[in-house]
């Protein structure tokens, strides 16, 4: 089975960031980006997707940090994007209910080839800890957009901010686990009937 890596470097005048993946991985993750809550979200897409995810990122976090979040969200597409390759083979669609205590999220996905998101998450406070949630919107427009996903994303239930985020990324992590799987009776063959994604 062919490596399915990718490395992507986006370097513009607000941010420059490094992030690579391992779609066959262990859930192995590093992160450097001065965003600790969006750090701890990514992990939960490593440890329960099983990806390994290493992001290095330096950006304008003197001004706030939007930049260095949509970037994040627009180079770990890119990096998706690639790492999937022609993606024949590959299960193409997966969804994943994630329970918290009183929080219950819902994550589908479909690697369409065209990005669509619908994004519904009524966070109970505006803050969590010092991250804007305004924020989650902007990492996952970027993703969508570049990985050129279908994603619809609900939270179901929840009064604490943090579960609520923290179903989202379990749940996300745990959708891509599921799309990104290789199904052996699908091999060489393209999960469409319009023969291309």
């Amino acid at each position: 089975m062919a490596a399915r890596r990718a490395t992507v470097t986006r370097d513009t005048l607000e941010t420059q960031i490094t992030v690579s993946i391992d779609l066959d991985g262990t859930g192995a993750s590093r992160f450097d980006t001065g965003v600790p809550f969006l750090d701890h979200m990514i992990d939960q897409i490593a440890r329960h997707g099983l990806i390994d995810i290493d992001i290095k990122a330096k950006g304008d976090l003197h001004i706030d940090a939007h930049h260095t979040v949509e970037d994040i969200g627009i180079t770990l597409g890119q990096a998706f994007a690639q790492a999937v390759g022609d993606k024949k083979g590959m299960t193409r669609y997966g969804h994943s209910y994630v329970p918290l205590d009183e929080a219950l999220s819902r994550v589908v996905i479909d690697f369409s080839g065209r990005p669509g998101l619908e994004l519904h998450v009524p966070f109970t406070r505006a803050r969590i800890g010092d991250f804007d949630v305004d924020l989650f919107g902007e990492f996952f427009r970027g993703f969508v957009n570049h990985a050129k996903v279908s994603l619809h994303i609900d939270n179901l239930r929840g009064t604490n901010s943090h579960h609520q985020a923290e179903t989202v990324f379990k749940a996300f992590g745990r959708a891509l686990r599921m799309a990104c799987a290789l199904d052996e009776r699908m091999a060489g063959v393209m999960p469409s009937t319009k023969g291309t994604l």
